[in-house]
C-alpha cells in the first residue's frame, strides 16, 4: 500500500510527523477520507473523531477540536486547536463539560453564545466516544 507523510500538528505540540497511509477527518459535511495520491485540496475541521494508519500498527484515533487540512502534493498538513489521546482524557471532565454546554444551550441566549455552546458540547461528546475506544499504543 502507498503511504504519504502526514504532520498532524495541535495548538500546542507536533502530535504525529510521518509516513501514513490513511487518515479520516471530521468536516461539516461528513469525514473526508485521504490515501496517497489524494488530489489537492483545503477543508476545515471539526470537532470529532480522527483517525490515522501508520506503517506497522493498527489504526489510532483521537479526538480533535476545530481546524483545517491542507493535501498538497502527497503532503497531508492537519493544524488543530488540540488533539487528545484516549489515555489524555478525563471521562469524569469531558462529562461536566457536556453537562454545562447542554444547560447553556437551554439557556435564553445570543446566537454567539448558543453557537459556543454547541462548539463546547461537540468537543465534550467527541472526548467521551474517543475515550471509550481507548488505546494503549503510543504514537
Amino acid at each position: 500500500m502507498n503511504t504519504f507523510t502526514l504532520h498532524l500538528l495541535g495548538a500546542d505540540r507536533l502530535f504525529y510527523e510521518g509516513q501514513c497511509y490513511s487518515v479520516t477527518v471530521p468536516a461539516s459535511d461528513g469525514q473526508y477520507g485521504v490515501l496517497a495520491g489524494h488530489a489537492n485540496l483545503i477543508t476545515a475541521i471539526v470537532p470529532g473523531e480522527l483517525t490515522f494508519t501508520v506503517p506497522g500498527d493498527e489504526p489510532v484515533t483521537v479526538a480533535v477540536a476545530a481546524g483545517i487540512m491542507k493535501v498538497e502534493d502527497n503532503d497531508v498538513l492537519i493544524l488543530v486547536d488540540s488533539v487528545l489521546r484516549p489515555e489524555e482524557i478525563d471521562a469524569d471532565r469531558a462529562r461536566e463539560e457536556a453537562a454545562a454546554a447542554r444547560e447553556a444551550l437551554m439557556q435564553k441566549k445570543s446566537r454567539q453564545e448558543y453557537r459556543s455552546a454547541q462548539a463546547q458540547l461537540a468537543r465534550a461528546v467527541t472526548k467521551l466516544k474517543v475515550r471509550r475506544k481507548g488505546s494503549s499504543r503510543r504514537i
